[in-house]
């Protein structure tokens, strides 16, 4: 029997049923457990344990001591306890919008969850063309009540201090400052990025000294801008999902940060399954249907977001100065800058850097995955350096439309 009380090692199937057993109070003591590991992603160990008798079924999701895309990144597994805090908090904040909690363990650096597999990954589903009507409204009042609810327009501002304290995350942050902010936009040796793409990377990104010095800009800025309690990775392989239910899973990358970035990444992934839409639907009828849906979502994600904003701060807002004339609007508008500029960044470093996403890489077709990868490129670009102009929806939407007909 192993021991799961004093020292930390990594688990595998057989080790995550006997934990079920002997760690969780959850299951019948005549359950019949079985166990699938099924993450994915580039960070944790995601077990499914699930009682055969009933269908009884939980998640447990253990952090390594290095990330699994690579071992070059070595991270805290204490990202599992900022995760479920994070999702404790979440789950006040913005009620339905988050799967519940029931342990976690410092020992074993692991965390025990509803488990929501009669839900999909929302980026399997827009690979699979997939409509989800609600899901605008859903992440948009989710990002309103966890940005604005958790930043010092709202909060008492020792207690949002504390907060800050709480959730300082600097391994993680590290990885995005790198990933997301500084690789992308030289010739770093760790990016991987297509042969046929390079002379347009290298031309249009590279050799840009303007872009450059935005990427500056905005990288001081995510570093230094302690606005909102940030999820941190807010892309569609973090939201499970389904017709009526919306669910975001993964907030390790939590901190308290500009409060755009979530939104920016919302955006961009939503842009990455337009431009997998664009390449990988055949039927032209069908090809403008999908395309047109995820357009009018993109800017319902963006005017939702404005209007729920400025609702809730109307009724929120606890801090004097918060309230003078303008204040509200010049603050929005800082924050629909932030969204601009990271949706861009996020549509280059997915392209460029070591993380991609399957919306482009399952693009069998590669000169169409060559001309999805221009369209997200230059749709970047252009973000990062008109994010000034980025205002509505509809401006997004023009953007996009663009460069989907250049490409």
């Amino acid at each position: 029997m192993k021991d799961f009380t004093s020292c930390y090692f990594t688990m595998n199937e057989e080790d995550a049923v006997e934990y079920a057993k002997t760690m969780l109070d959850i299951f019948d003591d005549d359950a019949e457990l079985t166990c699938k590991e099924i993450g994915d992603g580039n960070l944790n160990y995601v077990f499914r344990v699930v009682d055969e008798k009933n269908g009884k079924s939980i998640i447990i999701k253990q952090a390594g001591p290095v990330a699994r895309i690579s071992d070059e990144f070595k991270v805290s597994p204490d990202r599992n306890r900022i995760e479920s805090e994070i999702l404790k908090l979440q789950g006040e904040l913005a009620p339905g919008f988050v799967p519940k909690m029931y342990k976690y363990d410092p020992v074993m650096n692991c965390c025990v969850m509803e488990d929501l597999s009669d839900h999909q990954i929302m980026r399997t589903a827009l690979m699979e063309h997939k409509k989800f009507p609600l899901f605008a409204d859903h992440i948009t009042t989710f990002m309103v009540n966890t940005l604005l609810l958790t930043s010092d327009v709202v909060m008492d501002h020792k207690e949002k201090k504390e907060l800050v304290k709480k959730f300082i995350n600097p391994e993680l942050c590290e990885i995005t400052e790198d990933l997301v902010y500084t690789e992308p936009f030289y010739d770093c040796p760790r990016n991987d990025l297509l042969d046929e793409t390079r002379k347009f990377v290298q031309d249009e990104i590279w050799n840009d000294q303007q872009l450059a010095l935005e990427t500056a800009k905005l990288k001081f800025e995510f570093m230094t801008n302690a606005q909102s309690l940030l999820h941190g990775d807010l892309h569609t392989g973090s939201i499970f999902i389904k017709e009526d239910s919306t669910k975001v899973i993964d907030p390790e990358f939590a901190f308290y940060g500009p409060a755009g970035y979530d939104v920016g990444n919302v955006i961009a992934n939503l842009i990455f399954a337009y431009a997998n839409a664009k390449f990988t639907i055949d039927d032209e009828g069908r090809r403008k249907d999908y395309m047109t849906y995820l357009e009018e979502t993109i800017k319902d994600v963006i005017d939702l977001f404005k209007t729920k904003f400025l609702a809730a701060w109307d009724e929120k807002a606890t801090e004097r100065v918060a309230k003078y004339p303008g204040f509200r609007e010049y603050y929005l508008d800082s924050i629909l800058k932030d969204t601009a500029a990271v949706t861009g960044l996020e549509l280059c470093r997915r392209i460029i850097g070591i993380a991609h996403v399957k919306d482009i890489t399952s693009i069998e077709d590669q000169s169409k995955r060559v001309r999805a990868e221009k369209l997200c490129l230059s749709a970047g670009k252009t973000f990062i350096l008109e994010r000034e102009t980025m205002k509505h929806g509809v401006d997004y939407v023009k953007v996009i439309r663009t460069f989907a007909q250049q490409f």
